[in-house]
């Protein structure tokens, strides 16, 4: 086996997805906790903790506790090279995480036990079956009252459309939780709650072993036995190949706020879930066993170092090896570049790295040369799909407050934009600056980073606006008189493609209905 080949076995890129406050940040911490990468574990939600979260390091992130930026996260685990993807549950980032999911190879969902599937975990595993992401799912809180495991099991299979089979199974829960049993390595983990520490293993020989009944009581041990019985009668045995292709997900139980059932998680994840797989390019598909590197920018984050305010373009590694100093194209511009600061990261901490291997995440400088969907190539011309700007719902104007700081608001913008945070358009009745969102958070995000990271001010003015759609038309006429017809509500986008800005559903249909010869997109990709 080959260098390449070899790097390639190792390494597990995947994301983290779940909804607000289920517990994934907490759990991606426990996770670097095993991998060496921190020491000590941030309570996310203590003031009484100054650590922080590791992966929550933007100032809003931190006064809110909620991640509203993906982090990406390496570290070595075993013989392991990790690659975690932490991304924002709140819905009003969903685009942000939409996009992250075309640079992951698998997928971890995190549940809670006592509010099960939540909208947001809905939406985000429709991406993953529309792409055959592979998924694992841990339900977490189990040190808090919850639904009983059975009924989980039900509603996961019912709302996520996708069979299931637990691989550890809980020994009650809440005040009275003792542990979890290891169905796959027959093992049994014992409760201790504690935040920083690992729990004490069992060895057991199998499940009928009274090792069991002296660890959690006889009354908890037969019960234990009946579920495992239960589970083993009307789920069938856990095949890998069926997770690989997306058909079952294996689910695993534990706290994540006290490092429980993470490890019996994360050893079970880098046995089973896939290296990084073939990504399909518009031309072809490219396998990462290529010589040739080929790369694309799913996310681009404007101030990684507010002493530097530099932007950071990431760039998921597809095929070959990342070679720093070496000549890439850009295939979008046609230009030949090379990187002398090529990152890879650990949160906010970053260090320069001389070969980036597939399935790695690699940040390139970048000063203003990227967007997002770009491709990195030795020249060969391809071009990665599937990282859509969806249409906004929520629109503001975007007006200057400070006359003397027009620059710093202009640039500001310009960086936030890059990221894919929200979209501008430019109306063209009237030449004012429209920001669009998919969600009212965006807009206290940009204002609180605008005054902090750029010191411009800038304050929002209503518009009542219903949807953004891009229209194309192969009739020229029609497009003219539409554009004249609707000359209030065009706008342009930064692309400089035509933008309409329906005030209400029925005008939009209307539009439709009328000129039978434009094109409306929902998404800036067509």
């Amino acid at each position: 086996m080959g260098i390449l080949d070899n790097e390639i076995t190792k390494r597990r890129t995947f994301a983290i997805i779940s909804h607000p406050d289920a517990g994934k940040t907490t759990l991606t911490e426990k996770l670097l906790l095993f991998g060496g990468a921190i020491h000590v574990a941030g309570a996310v939600k203590s003031n009484k903790i100054r650590k922080t979260a590791t992966s929550d390091w933007m100032d809003i992130e931190k006064q809110r506790g909620i991640s509203v930026a993906t982090s990406v996260m390496g570290f070595n685990y075993g013989d392991y090279k990790i690659n975690i993807l932490d991304t924002p549950g709140h819905q009003d980032f969903a685009e942000d995480t939409y996009r992250t999911l075309t640079a992951v190879d698998s997928v971890i969902i995190v549940v809670d036990v006592a509010k099960g599937v939540e909208t947001q975990t809905r939406k985000l595993m429709e991406v993953c079956r529309m792409r055959n992401t592979p998924v694992i799912i841990f339900v977490n809180k189990l040190d808090r009252e919850g639904r009983d495991p059975f009924d989980i099991l039900d509603e996961l299979e019912k709302e996520l459309q996708i069979a299931v089979r637990p691989l550890t199974w809980p020994i009650s829960m809440g005040a009275s939780f003792k542990g979890v049993y290891n169905i796959l390595d027959r093992g049994l983990d014992l409760f201790t709650p504690d935040k920083q520490h690992v729990t004490e293993r069992v060895a057991v020989s199998d499940i009928n072993d009274p090792v069991i009944d002296r660890a959690v009581g006889e009354r908890e041990a037969e019960r234990l036995r009946a579920d495992v019985e239960l589970i083993d009668g009307v789920y069938p045995e856990f095949d890998e190949h069926e997770y690989l292709a997306a058909r079952v997900a294996p689910v695993f139980f534990g706290s994540a706020l006290n490092t429980f059932g993470v490890k019996e998680l994360l050893d079970c994840f880098v046995r089973i879930a896939p290296s990084p797989r073939p990504v399909a390019a518009v031309e072809r598909v490219v396998e990462p066993q290529e010589e040739k590197f080929t790369g694309f920018v799913f996310k681009i984050h404007a101030n990684m170092d507010p002493n530097h305010r530099s932007c950071i373009a990431f760039v998921k590694v597809c095929s070959g090896v990342f070679h720093r100093n070496a000549l890439y194209t850009h295939v979008r511009s046609g230009k030949t570049y090379k990187f002398s600061a090529p990152t890879a990261f650990m949160a906010q901490k970053k260090e320069i790295i001389d070969d980036v291997y597939p399935g790695d995440i690699v940040g390139l400088p970048d000063n203003g040369i990227f967007k997002i969907g770009d491709t990195l190539t030795e020249g060969e011309l391809l071009h990665f799909r599937g990282l859509p700007s969806f249409s906004p719902e929520m629109f503001k104007y975007i007006e200057n407050n400070d006359p003397m700081k027009a620059k710093q608001l202009n640039r500001g913008v310009e960086q936030l934009m890059d990221e894919g945070v929200a979209q501008l358009f430019t109306n063209q009745f009237n030449g004012r600056k429209i920001i669009g969102t998919v969600g009212q958070l965006q807009f206290e995000v940009i204002q609180y980073r605008l005054l902090h990271e750029y010191g411009a001010q800038c304050r929002w003015e209503p518009i009542s606006l219903y949807k953004a759609c891009w229209i194309e038309s192969d009739d020229e006429a029609e497009l003219a008189q539409f554009k004249r017809r609707k000359q209030q509500f065009m706008a342009v986008d930064r692309e400089g493609r035509d933008v309409f800005l329906a005030d209400s559903y029925y005008v939009l249909q209307m539009a439709q209905h009328d000129f039978p010869a434009i094109r409306f997109h929902f998404t800036s990709e067509f």
